[in-house]
Formats: structure tokens, sequence, C-alpha cells
């Protein structure tokens, strides 16, 4: 198994529909392997037989922070991080500083990158993408937007090492990924050294 500590560590955090999938399939064609922290939430869906609704979803997400404490969901993506044989490693879906400081317990080297989008923008994405957990109406989007805020990704934004705004095409944001990634790839070989 290799060492956590000498890898390179990208978590991802942003609103819903900010863009984060696009980052995600970047990094992944740049090596990095991911690890989704909303799947934990899709399984515990699964273990209760409920369908992955934004409601259901949503529920189970604070049930399991009130029953298991705010960083329950990175205590139980920290396993798979530690399985991976990747260099590179990055962690999707982070919405509170009580994660970010589970992960960084077990991983110095993490650095979070907030995507951000205006609410419309992110609202007629998330209506293109149209996944089953994805609202259907404005309504459902706020009240998304506000359960999302209430667990504390506000704050995991405002204090994120890196952002990147995602209000231009697919291929200028690609572009965006890239440099950023590039730029950190030079941070971290210095600090090698």
């Amino acid at each position: 198994m290799m060492q956590v500590k000498n890898r390179i560590m990208i978590g991802i955090t942003g609103m819903p529909g900010s863009g984060k999938d696009i980052v995600k399939e970047v990094l992944r064609e740049l090596g990095f392997s991911i690890v989704v922290m909303g799947d934990e939430v899709r399984v515990e869906a699964d273990r209760r037989n409920l369908p992955h609704t934004p409601e259901n979803l949503g529920k189970i997400m604070i049930q399991l922070r009130k029953e298991e404490g705010e960083e329950v969901l990175a205590k139980r993506c920290l396993p798979k991080i530690r399985a991976l044989q990747s260099q590179f490693v990055a962690i999707d879906g982070i919405r509170s500083l009580a994660e970010v400081s589970e992960f960084k317990k077990e991983l110095p080297n993490l650095r979070i990158i907030a995507v951000h989008s205006s609410p419309k923008t992110r609202f007629e994405r998330l209506l293109r993408r149209n996944r089953s957990d994805d609202p259907k109406d404005w309504s459902t989007f706020i009240k998304r937007d506000k359960r999302e805020l209430s667990v504390g990704l506000g704050n995991v934004i405002a204090t994120a090492d890196l952002m990147i705004v995602n209000e231009g095409t697919l291929d200028s944001f690609k572009k965006e990924i890239r440099q950023l990634i590039q730029k950190e790839f030079q941070v971290w070989a210095k600090s090698e050294k």
C-alpha cells in the first residue's frame, strides 16, 4: 500500500452544479484516482432501501452527520483512499471544515479547490444534467442550496486553497483546470526539493 502522506491530494468543493464533475473528469485524465464522498450517502440510501431523490439523500446526509459526527463521510472515505495505489488522489464533495480537518490528520498535503458558478448557471446545468437527485424546479434547488450551506459548505469554499470560476465555455473551463493543476504540480515539485 502506498504511503498516504506522500501523495498529491486534491479536495474538490463547490455548490451543486458548479462544475465539480468537470474538475473530476480533467483530474482523471491527468491520472488522478477519484473518491466521491456523495457515494457514501448513496450507499447508505441503498442500505435503507430508499430511492436517490434530492430529499432522501439530503435527509440521509444530515442524519449521518447528527448520528456519527460532522466528519462521518470523511471517516468512511479514508479506508478507500488508503487502499488506492495511485500517487495522485482527488476527493470530490467536501462539504464541511470538520471533513477537511479529518482528512488533513492523515493527508497533510491535501489542497482544496473550490469551484464557483452563479445560482442561475448552476440551476440551468442541473436541469440539463437531470440526475435522479437533481432538483427539477427553482424551489427545490434553493432548498438544496440551503441544506448544503447548513452543513458548512460555504465555509469550505471560503477557506479553499484555490478558487476557479466556471461561467464560460466547457473548453475554456477545462483549460483553466489544467493550468491550475500544472501550477500546483510546480508548487509540489518545489516543496519536495
